[in-house]
């Protein structure tokens, strides 16, 4: 039996008495944080929200196995925000789409949750109306048209039921009570209310497809009213990819117990002050980025090679190959070593001591300035 079937559901209760110092460790920490963001000067705060908010929509698709482009996103976010950060890619509608309901959620924080704003988020998520090869219903209610909603792992004919919604004709009810309660009066810490939203949402479960997305912009939403501020220099998306595993574990965990849910909002505020420790990264790597730029001031670089550069201090993966260069950089070979070999001469870049075919190069760690 799911919780969404016992007699007391949504009555939802936890223990207090055990979430009120992991709570307030965790409102101690979104402070300090929150602090220390402000004291950066306005650019330098303006590109770590640009790399946050670039994590979020990255890494909350990834859950989902949707690989997105980073470039892409990115340039989708500054131009809605109207940052410059020189020339920008094209986005493709999927990755508009999903900065689109990000950006609502966050930069929109205040405003009533309503069906129409999450049809409007679905819709974004899915602008052809297709989920893979599947036609789905896009900005509505799912209908359980070709049978119960269910979280399915397994090869076909050894499929594992992870979970299974509520039925379709439930919907209007359930998400009537839930956006009822969430637009409602406070009547609890607001960080504890993202964590009980985003479990309440995805058990519901009400779109064909998206719900994980949705319920972590819902909770993204919710963070930010605990804030009073649309800025977002943590990802709770991020984190929850990096515990993908535990996350999925303990939502079915709790999906099939009771409606005492202090489990879930123990692992909701320990997965936040870990997120905040992901801040604290993507502080350094941008006062470092900042640093180098700095101590490069004055120098010509043309735009493949400013590209790459800010990828390599955004957090590259894997080893910069010529290959890898031109990929990134849409260009030959040719100039893709030109580019490369310039950087070398410069003492920008160094040669990877391996050499031969596996040549790879790795950016010079620039002296601190000051």
């Amino acid at each position: 039996m799911y919780i969404h079937q016992k007699d007391e559901w949504p009555r939802f209760h936890w223990d207090e008495e055990r979430l009120s110092a992991p709570l307030a460790a965790v409102r101690h920490r979104q402070g300090r944080l929150i602090g220390r963001m402000e004291s950066l000067g306005f650019r330098l705060r303006e590109e770590a929200l640009l790399d946050t908010l670039t994590q979020d929509v990255l890494k909350s698709s990834e859950i989902e196995g949707e690989i997105l482009d980073r470039d892409q996103v990115r340039s989708s976010i500054a131009r809605r925000l109207g940052m410059d950060i020189g020339a920008l890619t094209p986005a493709d509608r999927d990755v508009e789409g999903v900065v689109e309901m990000m950006l609502d959620a966050t930069q929109q924080y205040d405003r009533p949750l309503t069906d129409d704003r999450l049809f409007a988020w679905h819709a974004a998520l899915f602008p052809a109306g297709r989920s893979g090869m599947h036609r789905i219903r896009v900005g509505t209610w799912r209908d359980d048209g070709s049978g119960p909603m269910q979280v399915v792992s397994g090869a076909i004919g050894k499929e594992r039921v992870h979970y299974e919604a509520p039925g379709a004709p439930r919907l209007g009810r359930e998400m009537a009570e839930f956006l009822g309660w969430y637009n409602g009066p406070a009547g609890m810490d607001p960080v504890l209310k993202a964590a009980l939203a985003h479990l309440w949402f995805v058990t519901i479960h009400p779109f064909d497809d998206g719900n994980g997305r949705v319920a972590r912009a819902i909770a993204d939403m919710s963070l930010a009213r605990s804030e009073g501020s649309p800025s977002r220099f943590y990802s709770m998306s991020a984190q929850i990819r990096a515990e993908r595993n535990d996350y999925y574990r303990i939502l079915e965990k709790t999906q099939k117990e009771t409606l005492d849910v202090t489990a879930w909002m123990d692992w909701f505020l320990g997965c936040l002050g870990r997120a905040f420790e992901g801040a604290e990264m993507t502080l350094a790597r941008v006062l470092k980025k900042a640093r180098f730029w700095e101590g490069h001031a004055g120098e010509s670089f043309n735009d493949r090679q400013r590209k790459i550069l800010n990828r390599l201090q955004d957090g590259f993966e894997g080893h910069l190959t010529s290959s890898k260069w031109a990929k990134l950089a849409k260009c030959s070979q040719d100039t893709a070593h030109r580019d490369i070999m310039d950087l070398v001469k410069r003492g920008i870049l160094a040669k990877d001591a391996a050499g031969g075919r596996s040549t790879h190069y790795v950016l010079v760690e620039s002296a601190p300035l000051g």
